[in-house]
């Protein structure tokens, strides 16, 4: 099957220098992936590549087997970026149908169903919403158009627990029935788990760390033992901690530790969790891809038409 998105020696420039460089990954289709990585690593410049809204400085970003941005693929995409831009002065009401006049395969029902669980005021006006507000209100327009892919750049920084836990559901719902592609990225970590199938890692400039959740998972261990007995093979340990008596290390378990190394019965082994796993590689120091520099991930327009 053709993958949802699929880049080679991707890289986007601004005067500042180069927020991505280097990118190679794929993410098949019907997977719900999550884009992890601390501010100004790229996510925000990755989706908004995804969605045509820059173009590559080099490299190449195919959606669906095309170049993105080609004919026809507008419809198959939607997009909600985190400053989620609507009109202010339209109402709640005048924005779905919007929508609808818009996207000749709309679906009201769906969009409907995201505005109601919020108890939005129909006639309420874009600009008198909270963020949250605004927040449902784009992702109502995202599901409405039905998209093969969906590009969520930090959708639920601006909700409550009770919001995000109804959205998430809404959205792997989507994934499940239609089998709606899904990217997004997210500062909250606990929020992904049980929801992620398929992960990109994003780490000044680059991907540290791409693939399938469980596979990707299943290739490391967490290994919990004593201080004084810590060295393990450097090239295959993530990050190492000691505190007190006890130190705790993420190693890659791809290459086989036999014969370089082998753990006591001293020492605990386990998978690690999505959160231990994220947080062991982006507390590990990491090289910067050549001519990367770290920048803010929300770039404005006049730095995006740069």
């Amino acid at each position: 099957m053709t993958p949802a998105l699929e880049a080679v020696g991707l890289g986007r420039r601004y005067r500042g220098g180069w927020a991505l460089r280097g990118c190679d990954f794929t993410v098949p289709t019907g997977r719900i992936c999550g884009v992890v990585g601390p501010n100004g690593a790229g996510k925000s410049t990755l989706l908004a590549l995804a969605a045509r809204q820059l173009t590559p400085t080099e490299g190449e970003l195919r959606v669906f087997g095309e170049a993105a941005g080609s004919p026809g693929q507008r419809a198959r995409v939607a997009y909600v970026a985190q400053d989620k831009p609507l009109y202010p002065g339209l109402t709640v009401t005048e924005t779905l149908r919007m929508g609808r006049e818009l996207n000749p395969g709309w679906d009201q029902e769906a969009a409907q169903r995201v505005v109601d669980q919020g108890e939005l005021r129909p006639k309420a006006r874009i600009g008198s919403l909270s963020g949250g507000q605004r927040t449902r209100v784009s992702l109502a327009l995202a599901l409405g158009k039905v998209p093969d892919l969906l590009l969520l750049d930090e959708p639920m920084a601006d909700l409550d627990p009770l919001a995000r836990h109804q959205l998430m559901g809404t959205l792997m719902s989507a994934a499940a029935e239609r089998g709606t592609t899904i990217v997004v990225s997210s500062h909250i970590l606990p929020e992904l788990d049980g929801v992620i199938d398929h992960v990109l890692l994003v780490q000044r400039g680059g991907i540290r760390l791409a693939g399938d959740l469980d596979e990707v998972l299943d290739g490391h261990r967490l290994l919990t033992g004593p201080a004084e007995d810590a060295e393990l093979p450097a090239d295959l340990v993530v990050e190492r901690r000691v505190g007190g008596r006890q130190a705790t290390a993420l190693v890659r378990t791809a290459e086989p530790l036999e014969g370089r190394w082998e753990p006591d019965g001293r020492w605990e082994s386990e998978r690690p969790s999505l959160e231990e796993l994220l947080l062991g590689y982006l507390r590990a120091p990491a090289d910067p891809r050549p001519g990367t520099t770290p920048a803010d991930d929300h770039h404005t327009d006049h730095e995006a038409a740069a």
